[in-house]
């Protein structure tokens, strides 16, 4: 792997949640996923009940998380962006491999969640980071 590859799978470990993103019936769509590495490929955990997992299965997908929400910049936490693009396929992890997931989500939109998991076998990856300075300003201004 490469350094960037790292970098990035480092990074993946430290959120629990990003977006998928592929084309359904000729149409962007985004979707919620939990993921996890195993053996150097990102596999996703995300309710069936929707059908992504069929229309992303043997296409290629994009699979991207970040730490925007939690990172505070200038106090030394940089922003940072991963994305791993490449084909995706459904897949029956082991018993072991699910539970490295933990808890599964109760309902999603009101229906009980059921799982579904994908594997991406990452062709490629990228990293972005946003440094920034203490004493640059962050605030909105009106």
């Amino acid at each position: 792997m490469s350094s960037e590859e790292l970098q990035a799978i480092e990074l993946l470990g430290r959120v629990r949640y990003g977006r998928l993103a592929t084309s359904m019936r000729a149409l962007p769509f985004l979707s919620v996923a939990r993921h996890v590495v195993i053996d150097g490929r990102v596999i996703l955990r995300m309710h069936s009940g929707f059908g992504y997992h069929n229309a992303c299965d043997g296409t290629v997908v994009a699979y991207g998380a970040d730490n925007f929400g939690t990172a505070v910049p200038g106090a030394g936490g940089d922003l940072w962006a991963v994305q791993f693009t490449g084909t995706a396929e459904v897949v029956h992890p082991a018993t072991g491999q699910c539970e490295l997931f933990g808890d599964v989500p109760a309902r999603v939109n009101g229906e009980p969640f059921d799982p579904a998991y994908l594997r991406i076998e990452p062709h490629f990856v990228s990293v972005h980071t946003l440094d920034f300075h203490a004493s640059q300003p962050i605030g909105h201004t009106a």
